[in-house]
């Protein structure tokens, strides 16, 4: 073997020697403690939860150290962390032992709220409390124990039973079923924003739903209230769906024969309802204080030395016919075509349209020469606006009671009723 050989090979072991002792150095903490490099700090725990010494201390998952020494306190464990340098742990950071997998290997987790100061220096001390340590697997195993021993043996073999009856020979709808629920979740992740606006417009919807609930439910019972009375009147639904056929050809029928004259009479109707509504307050004060004139005064026939009280239509005046269409204009009943509408109103002076608008008050009451009042009654208080008796005071119609009190002296009071005021 020649010189330059064992050089090389003396070099190779002194720099493997040199590289493991460095790597054995960096495990354990003995270079960052040479160097000084490093953040020292403390922590508390009512247990260990399973740490030891040289366990890993994450933040968030990532590693930034390990535990150096644990000592046992009065209060719990006291950990020692060698974190490495550089690194920025909020002080408020909560603390979690969590196992790194099923048989054990516990490390300790940081998990700040926010990635804001300040940060933990050299010796400070983070408390934990039980929440930060694991469920214990003895006590989960207990709990587990007591929790079976519960269950009743004969209800839990009743339950497998109907379990097994539900299952029996449902594999391959059970695997339809997860397979559609695996492509619908898929698709719904390729279309990730249609998916979110459907579920923002859905609960939309269903708070809506939410808040229509008490009308829902009574369109509910409603439409339950319908089709029962429809369910228990079938029969008659049943005759007027056959007979609604033949009454409806009946009608049309009827329409088509009175074709010619219907729409006249239709159209007079019109006109009638037309004056009508414009002596509404004539007809309603007519309708009112005819009956109770009628019922103040005293009835009998004719040559029994009672006045009596009746009511004449005059006919001695002709109709009007100035400032209508005459009649060689006029169109035969035949003609539907649309024509120009005609103002007709009666132009003629007296005796013509006494009682018409052309003579009925203004706005303010105020009646114009050669016009006379027209009155109109207050149902609530009895007055007759407008109407005066001989001494000025306002006409009023009030209700006279049952007069069946008055025994035989009711006569009497048929007579001086209706001239007394109240």
């Amino acid at each position: 073997m020649s010189r330059g050989i064992k050089a090389r090979i003396a070099a190779f072991l002194v720099l493997s020697a040199v590289g493991i002792v460095y790597i054995a150095g960096s495990y354990l903490g003995l270079v960052d403690r040479v160097l000084g490099r490093g953040i020292t700090v403390h922590a508390t725990l009512p247990q260990s939860g399973g740490l030891f010494e040289g366990s890993e201390v994450t933040y968030r998952g990532v590693k930034i150290g390990r535990v150096s020494a644990m000592s046992a306190s009065a209060d719990g464990v006291d950990l020692t962390l060698a974190l490495q340098d550089g690194t920025k742990l909020p002080e408020d950071s909560p603390m979690y032992v969590h196992n790194l997998s099923a048989v054990g290997e516990q490390y300790l987790d940081f998990e700040p709220a926010d990635e804001h100061g300040p940060y933990a220096a050299s010796g400070y001390t983070f408390h934990g409390g039980s929440d930060s340590l694991p469920v214990d697997e003895g006590d989960l195993l207990v709990e587990l124990d007591e929790f079976v021993s519960s269950v009743d043996k004969d209800n839990l073999k009743t339950v497998v039973r109907e379990l097994g009856t539900m299952f029996n020979d449902t594999g391959r709808p059970l695997q339809h079923l997860l397979d559609s629920g695996s492509a619908f979740v898929r698709e719904a992740s390729e279309h990730t924003a249609d998916t979110i606006r459907l579920l923002d417009r859905g609960k939309r919807v269903l708070a809506t739903q939410q808040g229509q609930g008490e009308n829902i439910r009574t369109l509910a019972r409603d439409l339950h209230d319908l089709t029962a009375a429809l369910a228990a009147g079938d029969d008659d639904l049943e005759h007027v769906l056959n007979d609604t056929p033949g009454a409806a050809r009946e009608v049309d029928s009827l329409l088509e024969e009175l074709e010619p004259t219907l729409p006249v009479l239709l159209g007079n109707a019109v006109s009638v309802n037309q004056v009508v509504v414009s002596n509404l307050a004539g007809v309603e004060q007519l309708l009112v204080t005819y009956p109770r004139v009628i019922a103040s005064g005293f009835t009998g026939t004719p040559g029994d030395g009672y006045g009596h009280v009746n009511m004449q239509l005059d006919y001695r005046v002709p109709p009007c016919t100035e400032g209508y269409l005459p009649r060689s204009e006029w169109r035969p009943p035949s003609d539907l075509t649309d024509a120009p509408i005609y103002p007709a109103q009666c132009t003629s002076g007296p005796p013509y349209v006494m009682r018409g608008p052309r003579y009925s008050p203004d706005g303010g009451g105020n009646a114009s020469p050669g016009r006379v009042y027209r009155s109109a009654y207050d149902p609530g208080s009895g007055i007759v606006s407008g109407a005066v008796d001989a001494r000025g005071n306002p006409v009023r119609f009030v209700d006279q009671g049952n007069l069946s009190i008055l025994g035989g002296d009711a006569w009497k009071w048929l007579l001086v009723g209706p001239v007394t005021s109240r």
